[in-house]
């Protein structure tokens, strides 16, 4: 279990769960499929505790790794004290984390699912077509009170949403919320730059595949949350089998050494990008919450501490010149996932928010941007020539002025995107 998260978030990355290593200076890796027991009667209610969502008691076994893991339960606990949660429970994939979650509304008896758009593509997928036994009611963010209903047993947010980069006031979800928990997608922002707990969000999920991992070489899953919460998730991935494998359990555990050092580095590349690119001839609307009149509620500074890593981009010619700038990046790849060291471009409406319902899916002329640890120069000069520029120039990014004026294009994007 998590301590009390009385050192500061960057001192947490680095030594958050590693406490009791004895003389090994880094975790091991525990990859047992199976455990011993002392007889059958303790293993027995060593499996019953484990089952049921418990946590390993003192002198029982750990059974089987379905149950529980070591390597595991260390990611676990550093990414709870990051998230100033009590717990956290990790799972095969980010959908995998969603659908435990789903899976504990509709056994308590509340399927009703409250959920706000944008949000990622296969999350509104799951809710849309009910298949875990869930009803969604879409609603808008000053909606959500009005939408409840006795059998509501989640609402659902993503701030910043996927793709566009909207921001939600998590304080304000949960005042409307009342005793419905709130769970708040959290990738985008990642611990460093938001902790929605401490908003009063009872369950924070982060596809840990993007940030958390941040290098592309790792899928997995993880909700953060209280103790209720959390036993209720073990016994769901108990009982399906969503477990993370311990290697990337500890890849990710040791992701999240150098977490901050990433998200800020990161963070900065997107700022002198987007101040670019709102600039180009090219470009109808650069999404960025960093840019002057794009978080009209001031939660950059307050709920966030900065405006992250991500960007969006709604280019001038439609469907096809958004197809052809994504496919002539050069030094940005073309796929889709984000958060990693190297920087990335898609086209959500064609890829991840395809299964996306009509009226709520983005654009088909914006693209999602991906900022990693380029040279912001680098980056530029890649989307410059993308974007048809005969000569990309190198600007000098790594001098502009936080507070030069810049100029935004009145926007036409509609908000069920």
């Amino acid at each position: 279990m998590s301590r009390p998260n009385t050192l500061g978030p960057d001192t947490n990355a680095v030594h958050a769960g590693r406490e009791n290593l004895g003389q090994a200076h880094v975790p091991p890796i525990d990859l047992s499929s199976t455990y011993q027991i002392t007889d059958v009667e303790s293993g027995g209610e060593s499996y019953e505790v484990l089952a049921g969502g418990g946590r390993p008691q003192p002198g029982g076994s750990m059974v089987y790794s379905r149950l529980w893991n070591p390597t595991v339960a260390r990611f676990e606990d550093a990414l709870a004290t990051m998230e100033r949660a009590e717990e956290a429970v990790a799972y095969a994939s980010g959908m995998a984390a969603l659908s435990a979650a789903l899976l504990a509304a509709v056994q308590a008896g509340t399927p009703h699912v409250v959920a706000v758009r944008p949000l990622y593509g296969g999350s509104d997928h799951v809710l849309a077509t009910g298949l875990l036994g869930t009803e969604v009611t879409w609603a808008r963010a000053d909606g959500i009170a009005p939408a409840l209903r006795p059998d509501t047993g989640l609402v659902i947010i993503e701030t910043p949403a996927n793709p566009t980069l909207e921001l939600l006031d998590i304080a304000a979800v949960v005042a409307q919320a009342g005793e419905v928990p709130v769970l708040v997608d959290n990738t985008f922002a990642s611990p460093v730059l938001q902790t929605p707990v401490a908003q009063g969000a009872r369950l924070v999920l982060h596809s840990a595949t993007k940030y958390l991992g941040g290098h592309g070489d790792i899928v997995g899953g993880v909700i953060a949350t209280d103790a209720h919460w959390a036993r209720r998730l073990r016994a769901v991935r108990a009982l399906t089998g969503g477990l993370l494998h311990p290697l990337a359990g500890y890849q990710l555990h040791r992701g999240l050494q150098t977490l901050p050092v990433r998200v800020r580095a990161q963070q900065e590349g997107a700022r002198q990008v987007a101040r670019v690119l709102v600039e180009h001839p090219g470009v109808a609307r650069v999404y960025y919450p960093g840019l002057p009149g794009q978080d009209p509620m001031g939660l950059v500074g307050t709920q966030m501490s900065g405006p992250g890593a991500m960007l969006a981009v709604q280019v001038h010619g439609g469907f096809e010149a958004a197809v052809r700038v994504a496919g002539r990046c050069r030094l940005i790849g073309h796929a889709v996932s984000l958060g990693g060291v190297d920087s990335l471009i898609q086209h959500p409406a064609a890829l991840t928010h395809r299964p996306v319902a009509p009226e709520a899916r983005p654009h088909p002329d914006v693209l999602r941007i991906s900022v990693g640890l380029e040279d912001p120069v680098d980056l530029i000069a890649d989307l410059q020539q993308a974007l048809g520029d005969p000569a990309p120039r190198r600007r000098p990014c790594a001098q502009a002025s936080p507070s030069a004026p810049v100029r935004t294009t009145p926007s036409t994007h509609h908000a069920s995107t």
